[in-house]
This record gives C-alpha cells, structure tokens and sequence, in this order.
C-alpha cells in the first residue's frame, strides 16, 4: 500500500530531469570512441621521432608536454570554427589531457597532497602557451612564434635556447593543412596532422 503523501508517478521535472542526464550519458558514450580515436592521434603526432632528433624539442618530460601542448593548441584552434559536436569533442579531449597529466604526476611517485598543485601550475603552463602561440599564429608571425616556442621547450638555456625555427614553421604548415581538413573529419575523431620525414643520416 502506498504511503500516505507519496507521489503515485514521477513528476514532470523529474521525468525530463531523468531523460536529460541519460540523453548526456549516451552522448559521451557515443563520443567516446570518437575522442579516444582523435586523442590517439594527437598524441601520436606529439611522439613522432622527427621533433626530438631533428626539432629540436628535448626528449624528456617535459619535452613530450610541451610538444603534446603544441599539437592539442593546433587542434584547438581548429575546432574553435567547428559546430558543437566538433567543440565537444575538443572539450573532452582536454579532459582526457588533464587526465594524463594527473596519471603520470602519480606514476612519477608524487603524493597525493602535492598532485592538485602541480596540476594547477601545468595547466597554468598550458594555457599560457595557448595564449602566446595564438597571438603569433593569428599574425602568421614565424619568428615571434619561434621565440616563444624556445621560452618554452628550452626555459633554462636563456638566449643560449635552440630558435626552434623549424618547429614553427611546421606549426605554421599544420595550421594552414588543419583549416581544410572537413567537418566531416573533425566531427568523427578523423583529423590528421602533417607529419615531416626524418633527416637522412650518413
């Protein structure tokens, strides 16, 4: 027997409550293998051999963040023009981003009550790049982007700090080939990025 002022259904914002949150869930499951196919691919492109023996870009750490940074502001950039599934995707991406962060912070032995202040200092560090990277590509400006890339990939080394010129320009070219990759790509986790050969070595 129902208890006395128990409601005999469910109410109207409930039921459009319940169908909303299960309508998101399903969205995410969906995406889910969509973002896990593009993050695969960006992360692909950030450990290509060419940036770390002919870029330039040092082969530690902190070297795959900033260069996984790098290619994650490029795909960014791009999505920023895309209709909301391509945003979404891109949001949840940086998710999983943060993510990895966070997993390899712990992997690398840190305590737990040291692991949100350095997640806060690394995205710091991420959308400051976002920032500067963006004013030099919106100009299309090699050398300013250069310079900010050698603050960046080399912070310790001051005007001794590789120009990092060929990685910019390479930014630079993936930039202008990610502008006409199709909405078709973006919206099904398909985006891919120019890929320089490794130099030839006697």
């Amino acid at each position: 027997m129902q208890q006395a002022g128990a409601p005999n259904r469910l109410s109207r914002g409930s039921i459009l409550g319940f169908l909303m949150i299960f309508g998101l869930f399903r969205k995410r499951n969906h995406n889910r293998s969509i973002v896990d196919r593009q993050y695969a691919t960006l992360t692909s492109v950030a450990r290509e051999p060419v940036f770390y023996l002919d870029f330039d870009v040092p082969d530690t750490v902190m070297g795959r963040f900033e260069m996984l940074s790098l290619v994650l502001i490029l795909y960014f950039r791009r999505t920023r023009a895309s209709e909301t599934s391509g945003q979404e995707i891109a949001q949840e991406i940086v998710d999983a981003f943060f993510q990895d962060i966070d997993y390899s912070i712990r992997e690398l032995g840190i305590g737990d009550t040291s692991v949100p202040k350095r997640m806060k200092k690394l995205a710091g560090m991420f959308y400051g790049r976002l920032e500067s990277y963006a004013a030099a590509l919106d100009a299309g400006d090699a050398a300013a982007l250069a310079a900010a890339l050698s603050r960046n990939v080399h912070p310790q080394a001051g005007d001794a700090a590789s120009p990092m010129v060929r990685l910019a320009g390479w930014a630079l070219d993936a930039e202008a080939a990610l502008a006409n990759v199709p909405e078709s790509d973006i919206a099904t986790g398909s985006a891919l990025f120019p890929i320089p050969a490794v130099e030839q070595r006697p």
